[in-house]
Order: structure tokens, then C-alpha cells, then sequence
């Protein structure tokens, strides 16, 4: 590998590492045909997505006869070739996550054959994700460096499970307060409220859907603050967390 390239790649690097610390991309181009709600959710302008936004939970992936959840998914072959070589990190975190996530619920990822309803998942630039069940090829964007790991897959999954994120629940006013002076200009829509069910299931400081203090504050200041628990850890992407599989299990009736 040669120097030019090796200079790419740590540049490709820190761009993932940015978007991901970030709670993911955030670019919002007034000239483009899509744009990002809330940081990392995918709204089409081109199609009416906002049905699964404007009511929660009201886009939710059939359930099979025998009680589980499947949904197909096709992984784009980036994830294994780079420079003409196999490299399988990427399909193992993958794997890894979405075993992780069908141990504890009755979701099950299944590899696509011809379901016209299916997740694209994609190495974009940044990490994003529909919102729930549309019903056709629905993209799931997890650009190799910064996206591709154990907690940031289960995150966007959760997203085209059709869950919002932690700060923004309806409740949330009771469990943390939001700094909106230290937030960066343009990025407060990150932080609006949704009307939620939040499934008779507590706020969950260490939900993988929560953002970290810092998210989008200006020069690293802190955006969002504990107030039930001042010392809670908030943020974390090591993997869904027990009040995370609750509320899967009881979105989709799960017998787990």
C-alpha cells in the first residue's frame, strides 16, 4: 500500500469516527432529494415515509405464523472486498450484532431470496436508517470506517425496527435537561420531542439509542445532562441494553 493510499484511508477514518461520535451523519443538502431526521433518520422526500414518524410505532415488520419476526436483509459486497483482498471484519460484526439481537427477541435476519420488503444495508457515507416497516427495499447505511461495529449496527437496526431515540422520547423532560445554547447552529431539530409509546418501560440511560452529553455541542460542550442519575454513563454503542430488548419484545409481542 502505497502512501497516497494509506493517507485516504486514515482520512476515510476520521470522517467515520466524526459521524459516529456525533450520534452519525448529519448532513442535510437543501439540494438533495432525502434528508436526515434527528441525525441518523433517513426520510425520503420522494416517498411518503412520514406515515412511520408522525405515528409512533404505527410501521411494524409482519410477524411469521410461528411467532418470530423476519426480516430479510441483502449486505452490500464492500463489506468484503477492499483492494482485491477478503476481509472479513466487517461480516463478522454484522453477524455478531445481529445474533446478539435475535438471542434476546423474536426479530430474525434472514439472508433476502426474493421478499420485495427488505434491508439494504449499504457502505454509505455515514451511518443512517428508514424509520420501521415501508414495505420495500429500505436502506440501511453504515459506511465501513466508523460505522461498522457491534453497537452502532444494533442502533440503526433498531431504527428500521421503527424506535426513535432515547433523548427524544416524550418523557424525557423528567430524566435529563437539554442545553440548547451549547448545541451547534442548524442542529437543534436533533433534540425535538416525539410524541412516543414508550411501552410502559422506564427511560434508559445506557439504551445504545440514547445520545452521548456532547452530541452536537459546540466546540465538545455538553448537550445533554442526567438529572435523575447526574453520574450516568449516556451514550454507549457496546450493544442494546436489557431495557433496549423489553421494549422490542413488547413492540413486537414477543414470547422471549
Amino acid at each position: 500500500m502505497d502512501l497516497r493510499t494509506s493517507v485516504s484511508l486514515l482520512l476515510l477514518l476520521l470522517l467515520g469516527v466524526c459521524n459516529a461520535q456525533h450520534g452519525l451523519d448529519n448532513v442535510q443538502d437543501s439540494g438533495s432529494p432525502d434528508f436526515l431526521l434527528e441525525g441518523d433518520v433517513f426520510v425520503p422526500r420522494t416517498r411518503n415515509a412520514m406515515k412511520c414518524l408522525g405515528i409512533p410505532y404505527s410501521c411494524l415488520w409482519p410477524k411469521s405464523a410461528d411467532g418470530t419476526v423476519q426480516i430479510p436483509y441483502v449486505l452490500d459486497s464492500a463489506y468484503v472486498l477492499l483492494y482485491k483482498t477478503v476481509d472479513n471484519t466487517d461480516r463478522t460484526n454484522f453477524a455478531s450484532a445481529m445474533n446478539d439481537m435475535q438471542s434476546k427477541t423474536c426479530i430474525r435476519f434472514i439472508p433476502r431470496a426474493t421478499q420485495t420488503a427488505y434491508l439494504s444495508i449499504e457502505a454509505n457515507f455515514g451511518c443512517s436508517s428508514l424509520m420501521g416497516y415501508i414495505g420495500d427495499k429500505q436502506v440501511v447505511s453504515l459506511q465501513r470506517y466508523g460505522c461498522v461495529s457491534h453497537g452502532i449496527i444494533q442502533h440503526e437496526l433498531l431504527h428500521a425496527l421503527g424506535f426513535y431515540h432515547e433523548h427524544t422520547r416524550s418523557d424525557r423532560d423528567k430524566y435529563v435537561k437539554i442545553n440548547w445554547a451549547n448545541i451547534e447552529d442548524g442542529y437543534d431539530v436533533n433534540f425535538q420531542l416525539q410524541n412516543t409509546n414508550n411501552l410502559n418501560v422506564t427511560y434508559d440511560y445506557s439504551s445504545v439509542m440514547h445520545y452521548a452529553r456532547t452530541a452536537f455541542g459546540k466546540n465538545g460542550l455538553e448537550t445533554i445532562i442526567p438529572t435523575k442519575n447526574p453520574s450516568a454513563v449516556i451514550g454507549q454503542r457496546n450493544g442494546i441494553s436489557d431495557l433496549d430488548v423489553l421494549k422490542v419484545n413488547k413492540l413486537y409481542n414477543c414470547k422471549k
